[in-house]
Parts: C-alpha cells; sequence; structure tokens
C-alpha cells in the first residue's frame, strides 16, 4: 500500500515539474518577442512583459529551482500548526 502512494508521489512531482515547465517555455516566447520587435512596437509590448511575463518565468523558474525547499516549509509549518493545535 505505501509502495503505490510512494509511486503516485512519483508521478505527481513529474507531471508537475513537466506543467511548470511547459509554463515557463510558453511565457518566456513573448519576452523573445519584445527583445527583438521593431522598436516602433516596443511600447505595446512593454506593459505585459514587465508585469506579466516576466513575473510568471520567473517565479515558474524559482519553483523548478527550488520548489522542493518550498514544499518543505510548507510542510514543517503545517506539521507545527497540527501540533501546537492538539495541546
Amino acid at each position: 500500500m505505501a509502495q503505490s502512494a510512494y509511486a503516485a508521489s512519483i508521478v505527481n512531482r513529474g507531471i508537475t515539474r513537466s506543467i511548470f515547465r511547459w509554463i515557463h517555455i510558453v511565457f518566456s516566447i513573448p519576452i523573445l518577442g519584445y527583445i527583438y520587435s521593431p522598436f516602433d512596437k516596443i511600447p505595446q509590448y512593454a506593459f505585459p512583459t514587465r508585469f506579466v511575463f516576466v513575473p510568471v518565468m520567473i517565479l515558474s523558474g524559482l519553483w523548478m529551482w527550488k520548489g522542493q525547499v518550498v514544499r518543505r516549509l510548507i510542510s514543517k509549518r503545517q506539521a507545527y500548526q497540527d501540533a501546537a493545535a492538539n495541546r
């Protein structure tokens, strides 16, 4: 029983990693368009690039790089809160 739960966890992590990887790739394409677009078109792309595409790409990259640390911190915090609630 524990083996199947572990296998499901690995599959979920793989799917999550793949989703974040594709989000990272898709949101980097408009940034390349912003960089290589003609100068007269840059003001049209500036706002969405600065406030949508770059932050999403940074967050997805950080999650792929250090997501295990965030998950570990969240799980420790939840365990601590559960222990404090059971007192």
